[in-house]
C-alpha cells in the first residue's frame, strides 16, 4: 500500500510541476520570480551552476565559475547559479554569494521543484550539487554533468561547438 501511495504523490507532484510556469520555479533574492529561460537563448552560452551553500564542492569550485562569468561575460558565455537552498536557508545562501564574491545572477528554489525541474530538462536523475546545464547561444540545453567540471573543459565545448 505504501507503494501505491508514493506513485501517486509523485504523479500529483509531476502533474503539478508541468503545470507551474518556470518562472515560479526560481526567484531571485529579491524575492522576485525568475526563470531559466529569462537568461538564456540571448547569443551567448550559458552556464547554469546549481549548488547548495553546504556543499563542499560547490564551495571549491564557485570561485572558478566566477573568474569565468567575469572572463567570457562580454563575449560569448556567462554564469547562472541556481542555489537549491530554498526559502528556509536563504541566509546562507546569501552568505555562499557573499563569501565567494559571486558576480553572476543567482536564483533560489526549493528542492525538489529544483530537482523536478532538472529531470526535465534532462531527462535524467538529479544527482547532487554541484550540477551544471548549458545551454547554447540559441537557448537550448546541449550538455548536463554532476559533480566538478574543469572551466578549461567549458570552454573546450564552448569553442568546439561554437
Amino acid at each position: 500500500m505504501t507503494k501505491r501511495w508514493m506513485i501517486l504523490f509523485l504523479s500529483l507532484l509531476v502533474t503539478s510541476f508541468a503545470h507551474a510556469s518556470e518562472d515560479t520555479l526560481f526567484h531571485d533574492f529579491n524575492g522576485q520570480p525568475r526563470s531559466v529561460e529569462s537568461f538564456a537563448g540571448n547569443g551567448k552560452w550559458l552556464v547554469v551552476m546549481i549548488w547548495a551553500h553546504d556543499c563542499h564542492v560547490c564551495n571549491q569550485e564557485a570561485e572558478s565559475y566566477a573568474q569565468f562569468h567575469e572572463e567570457h561575460k562580454d563575449s560569448d558565455a556567462r554564469v547562472l547559479g541556481i542555489s537549491l537552498d530554498g526559502a528556509a536557508n536563504k541566509d546562507d545562501a546569501e552568505a555562499f554569494i557573499a563569501r565567494h564574491d559571486l558576480p553572476f545572477p543567482n536564483l533560489i528554489g526549493e528542492l525538489t521543484p529544483t530537482m523536478l525541474y532538472y529531470s526535465m530538462q534532462t531527462q535524467s536523475q538529479f544527482r547532487g550539487t554541484p550540477t551544471l546545464l548549458l545551454f547554447d547561444p540559441s537557448g537550448k540545453l546541449r550538455a548536463a554533468q554532476a559533480g566538478a567540471v574543469p572551466t578549461s573543459s567549458i570552454e573546450a565545448y564552448i569553442a568546439k561547438n561554437s
